[in-house]
């Protein structure tokens, strides 16, 4: 069996392990967030898609990150749960703004200093991944409808590149985001025992 092939299939693997954490809103969902791009890394690499490659050295750090805050620990060595809860309206500004800023830079960088001839489509997954993942991280319900859009374009982008293992996860990841975004409202109506 070819390796990149290999590589592949076992990260669709993980990523579906993933897909099943991160639906149940469980703190796991973290540590395969950090083995699924470490082999992520080497699929993108060979498929010559450079910015999805750099965003998993992202999603490694902000495994990490999401990991400690789920989990955090108060000053009574108490675990303190992070509630599902809706994103400020100011982050929807910032977040654009940076999500404009991270699509220009990278499509710059794709464009001019790489052979990739898919720039602009690589470097939007990309720029929207970044402030999805942050968004989890923070366990914000909107993190689910960005992963949607992100999910849905990846799908055709991977087609596109021949990572076909890849672009059936992905459209997986898309329809379970919409049945992931109904069952965090469930959550965090539970949580916040309050009507949505």
């Amino acid at each position: 069996m070819d390796w990149n092939l290999a590589l592949e299939i076992f990260g669709t693997i993980i990523g579906l392990i993933y897909l099943y954490y991160e639906y149940k809103a469980h703190p796991l969902l973290w540590v395969m967030s950090i083995i699924m791009p470490a082999i992520s890394i080497g699929v993108y690499f060979n498929a010559g898609l450079y910015a999805d490659m750099g965003i998993n050295i992202y999603y490694i750090l902000a495994g990490i990150y999401g990991y400690l805050v789920w989990t955090f620990k108060n000053k009574k060595r108490r675990k303190v749960e992070l509630p599902i809860t809706h994103a400020p309206r100011r982050t929807y500004i910032y977040s654009t703004a940076i999500a404009i800023c991270l699509l220009a830079i990278i499509y710059y960088i794709l464009q001019y200093y790489t052979n990739s001839n898919v720039p602009f489509w690589d470097a939007l997954t990309t720029a929207l991944s970044f402030i999805a993942m942050w968004m989890l991280a923070r366990k914000y319900i909107e993190q689910w409808i960005l992963w949607i859009v992100v999910d849905a374009l990846s799908v055709g982008l991977y087609i596109y590149k021949g990572i076909y293992f890849y672009a059936g996860l992905y459209a997986l990841y898309a329809i379970i985001a919409v049945f992931g975004y109904i069952n965090w409202r469930k959550i965090m109506k539970n949580e916040h025992n309050t009507p949505l």
